[in-house]
């Protein structure tokens, strides 16, 4: 499974987290909005649910238009825009509640997974198995990481499959 393909096509994703598309893209925010809404994406309200490969879609128009680091700061926006759990209160348990909160904004079907795993008191690995790009998932673990560790580095580790080459999954080293 190659980036933006849903998994399951019956999968929603919250307007609140679609948000975080416009609220990620800086300058770019009214543009922003205009591709969300050629991919039916209109009059977002932050409690409605919403068809996951139609922002699927407009990742990709995005990418295409604005490449990966739109992408990246898209996701470094992810935690301060979508809902996550309340007892967050080391690095740890941040970089381990992406998988929680991301479940919590999708619902209905298949939607993958971010799979933390601590490797030492100052470093883990995260695998994310779903259908976003990896450079919006590589903004979502430097931005949690850094909302408690300013100085948190994130790495794709290129010993595993990544989803820039097909694969349905991608490897993220995490130090601090």
């Amino acid at each position: 499974m190659a980036q933006f393909v849903t998994f399951d096509r019956n999968v929603e994703v919250n307007g609140a987290t679609i948000m975080s598309v416009v609220n990620g893209m800086g300058t770019f925010k009214e543009k922003g909005k205009k591709i969300l809404e050629q991919h039916g994406l209109k009059d977002i309200q932050p409690e409605g649910w919403y068809p996951q490969q139609a922002w699927l879609d407009a990742f990709k128009a995005i990418a295409e238009n604005y490449g990966e680091k739109t992408l990246e700061s898209i996701g470094k926006a992810i935690p301060t825009s979508a809902k996550f759990p309340p007892d967050v209160d080391d690095i740890h348990k941040a970089i381990a509640s992406i998988d929680k909160a991301y479940h919590m904004n999708h619902r209905n079907g298949e939607i993958g997974y971010y799979r933390y795993t601590q490797v030492s008191e100052n470093s883990g690995v995260v695998e994310c198995k779903n259908p976003y790009p990896s450079a919006f998932d590589r903004g979502i673990i430097l931005g949690m990481a850094r909302r408690l560790k300013p100085g948190a580095r994130i790495s794709l580790d290129t010993s595993k499959p990544t989803r820039t080459s097909g694969a349905d999954s991608c490897t993220f080293i995490v130090q601090w």
